[in-house]
């Protein structure tokens, strides 16, 4: 069977996108990664991408006017490598409508809380302030508000007395490495259905 070839969005070190690069060396895994596209260059994940044999783009936020530009390129570099969906892996960037009209229930983006609790780029960091005992990591589908998508998987992660952030965003991080691998490979595989907020799993 044909592989949903995929392009994955990045701004740093790639953690994520590794336990992707690792999911699709096995054979029985639906999707395969065609390019990596960063807002930044030089970031540790393009190292990640180049050892694995993938194509990198870079798609710099600077280099363009506005938001709409800056999704429009990042939606061409995803395309020229024939890319059928998004995958958004610790990329920190808002992405346009632009990119839901390209690859509509095609994007996919993996977020450190248990949304709709805690969203955008401090999560691990509001979570602690807040004081929650549970936190936790959050597959979706992207829509056109800031982490607000159809919910895909949800695992929680206890908020342990001596946490600090960087404590509890790599239990976070464990659990987002296998979450996304296995949204992704439902998604290739035909068994997510969107029905209103609800994703059904077949």
């Amino acid at each position: 069977m044909a592989r949903l070839p995929v392009a994955v969005l990045v701004s740093g070190s790639g953690t994520n996108l590794q336990a992707l690069i690792d999911a699709a060396a096995r054979p029985t895994f639906g999707a395969e990664l065609v390019v990596v596209v960063s807002d930044r260059p030089g970031v540790a994940a393009l190292d990640r991408a180049r050892n694995a044999g993938i194509p990198v783009e870079v798609v710099a936020w600077e280099e363009h006017p506005d938001r709409a530009a800056f999704t429009v390129a990042v939606c061409d570099a995803a395309a020229r490598h024939g890319a059928e969906a998004l995958v958004l892996a610790g990329f920190m960037r808002i992405l346009g409508p632009e990119a839901i009209a390209r690859y509509p229930n095609r994007i996919v983006n993996v977020h450190p809380s248990l949304l709709p609790a805690f969203p955008g780029a401090r999560a691990v960091a509001q979570s602690l302030a807040y004081g929650v005992k549970v936190s936790g990591a959050t597959v979706h589908f992207v829509d056109e508000e800031v982490d607000h998508g159809p919910i895909i998987s949800q695992e929680p992660v206890p908020v342990l007395p001596d946490d600090d952030e960087a404590t509890l965003h790599r239990r976070i991080q464990a659990v987002e490495h296998r979450l996304l691998p296995e949204a992704v490979d439902a998604l290739a595989a035909g068994r997510l259905t969107i029905q209103g907020r609800s994703v059904r799993w077949s």
